[in-house]
């Protein structure tokens, strides 16, 4: 764990600050789209709070469950998420169940929330990442400095940050970030730059941006969680994969003015 600083025998994680920066950061952007369509504070707040816990609680056990051996032995471990242990696809299935029970509650289109949501989640994935630095977790097989300083989109201070206990490692968090921040970038201009985008296209595009690479690099990672011999992210991302591809095309055939993620009827997602 890397101690950003420490107030008596209170101690504050770089991990921890690294995560609150990125929920921040979706906080705010998901409350300026809610700002745009006139969505009330309240309804706003509540979701991105509750969200926020479920997503974390979800991330945990998500990791927890497929590292019982371990936790089964040492359940007090279990509290300690400064340490890291959160896996993004846990937290990115919890949270999403509880925007579907909100969003059903309050008779709101689940799908138009996501839609603004994702924007905020893919920077926050991006800025999570470097947590895993801080730690020296989510890295790579063992590589040569000589061939990192060869990737000169990698900067110095990441290269020396991949040095754990003298040996060199792949920074596979780096790309992550990387992708998630172009991602991001993405998916803004397609927000504001298409005038036909449909609801649930947002949503589908960040699905296959996001899980097309994550299967990728998920090969190279050494610290994978398994199951029967397979690495759990790789099918889970094949999975949200086909779910985008589905959510992408499904308006195909309609006609371009309906079922507009900017024709939203606003009084029906008040709260």
């Amino acid at each position: 764990m890397s101690e950003l600083f420490r107030i008596g025998n209170f101690s504050i994680s770089t991990y921890s600050v690294c995560i609150l920066v990125g929920v921040l950061i979706a906080g705010a952007l998901f409350l300026l789209e809610c700002k745009k369509y006139e969505i009330d504070l309240n309804f706003a707040t509540n979701l991105i709070f509750w969200t926020v816990i479920f997503g974390i609680i979800g991330a945990r056990l998500y990791y927890v469950i497929f590292n019982f051996g371990y936790y089964g032995s040492n359940p007090i471990e279990i509290l300690k998420v400064w340490n890291g242990g959160l896996a993004i696809h846990g937290g990115l299935l919890f949270g999403l169940l509880f925007i579907i029970l909100y969003t059903k509650k309050y008779k709101v289109r689940t799908l138009k929330v996501t839609d603004m949501a994702v924007v905020g989640v893919i920077i926050a994935q991006a800025i999570g990442r470097w947590g895993n630095f801080f730690n020296g977790e989510a890295h790579g097989p063992e590589i040569t400095r000589t061939a990192l300083e060869g990737m000169k989109i990698i900067p110095k201070f990441v290269i020396d940050g991949m040095n754990i206990n003298g040996i060199y490692y792949m920074p596979t968090f780096y790309y992550e970030s990387l992708w998630c921040l172009l991602g991001f970038i993405i998916l803004l201009i397609v927000r504001r730059a298409f005038e036909y985008l449909r609801i649930g296209q947002l949503t589908g595009i960040y699905l296959v941006w996001y899980s097309a690479f994550r299967f990728v690099i998920e090969g190279y990672r050494t610290d994978s969680l398994m199951f029967s011999g397979f690495k759990v992210a790789q099918i889970v991302s094949v999975i949200l994969f086909i779910v985008g591809l589905v959510l992408i095309f499904m308006n195909i055939g309609k006609s371009k003015f309906e079922n507009r993620y900017d024709d939203y009827e606003l009084e029906d997602i008040k709260f």
